[in-house]
């Protein structure tokens, strides 16, 4: 049997040049600015045309582009080798808002002629934002293809169990790398607005979900969860992870940051973290300050995925959360497509 296996994810400029075009088509995303396009299409190219000058000077600092097409293809091949025998497995990357985009990936898709299709987003914690997006993108592309194979999303994975592993080893390294000192583990995640939040959207549910399983699986540890990346206007979920650094530093806590909401190097990790909030730590004398790196191909994390691929093709009437050991969403997380009722 044929398996094509689509891994979604953000996206990033491959050069200066492509830095405003990657932005207006974020900003263009109805699950980003939830206007109509009447107002919304305007308002992307103004955004990204304001933002532009400055998100090139933040790529310019790690070689004017992002880093994760290549992460993510490399997760993609390893993917494929961790399913091993059975089927022919094929891992496709499919980005949001950069190159190779949907419509691209759909064609490319068709042309292999799969069996079974498996969506598998590397989002570990469901957002409206950024899974559901992708989501509704692919059936859009995919209908207007006609590409008409039975398709399965495996929609989050907040504590899955390879997942939780492999953040657990790693984060294990970053405490020894701190050295024998008092210390404090940030799980910094990336922030939404508090009105999407409130409109059920699960994601900070899910995120301290996965907070809470990697602190239990090293046990004895000092942590908070806490959110960066903040724009705009907006009340944003917190505790931002600025004020987190400053906190530790008042405490005299060494900070061990781990970024669980991302399994792949961009920005937000490479620049955020490790250039600007690393300055933070030393301008508020925190005694040390480590950063964990993302999941990327730890097989622990390669192999969670696999597991979560072949329950879903072990079940191909279940489209979404199969192989979780519990629901990750509640009533209220209306922005779950099971608690909305998807079949």
């Amino acid at each position: 049997m044929k398996i094509a296996i689509v891994l979604f994810n953000l996206g990033g400029p491959d050069s200066p040049e492509a830095v405003q075009p990657f932005l207006r088509n974020l900003f263009s995303d109805p699950a980003i600015i939830t206007l109509p396009s009447f107002f919304r299409l305007p308002l992307a190219r103004f955004i990204s045309s304001r933002r532009a000058p400055k998100a090139q000077a933040i790529y310019a600092q790690i070689g004017g582009s992002s880093p994760i097409l290549g992460q993510t293809e490399a997760q993609a091949r390893a993917l494929e080798e961790a399913l091993g025998p059975g089927h022919e497995w094929r891992g496709y990357v499919c980005m949001r808002y950069w190159h190779p985009m949907t419509e691209a990936v759909v064609r490319s898709v068709k042309r292999f002629a799969p069996d079974r299709i498996v969506l598998l987003p590397l989002y570990p914690q469901f957002s409206t934002t950024t899974t559901a997006s992708s989501v509704k993108a692919w059936k859009e592309e995919a209908a207007k293809a006609k590409l008409t194979v039975p398709t399965q999303t495996l929609c989050c994975y907040p504590d899955e169990n390879g997942f939780v592993q492999a953040s657990a080893d790693l984060v294990k390294q970053g405490l020894a790398d701190a050295g024998d000192r008092p210390v404090r583990v940030l799980f910094s995640a990336h922030g939404l607005p508090e009105k999407v939040i409130k409109a059920g959207d699960p994601y900070q549910s899910q995120v301290e979900r996965t907070a809470k399983a990697i602190a239990d699986r090293i046990g004895g540890l000092d942590w908070s969860v806490c959110y960066q990346s903040r724009v705009g206007p907006l009340k944003w979920i917190g505790p931002s992870t600025d004020v987190e650094i400053q906190r530790a530093g008042s405490d005299g806590k060494a900070v061990v940051l781990y970024p669980l909401a991302f399994v792949s190097e961009h920005s937000e990790t490479l620049v955020e973290l490790d250039i600007e909030y690393r300055h933070l730590a030393e301008k508020n004398g925190v005694p040390a300050y480590v950063r964990v790196p993302t999941v990327g191909t730890h097989p622990a994390f390669i192999a969670g995925l696999a597991d979560r691929v072949r329950a879903l093709m072990a079940e191909p009437h279940v489209p979404v959360c199969h192989g979780a050991r519990s629901m990750p969403c509640s009533g209220n997380h209306l922005g779950c497509p099971l608690i909305a009722g998807a079949s």
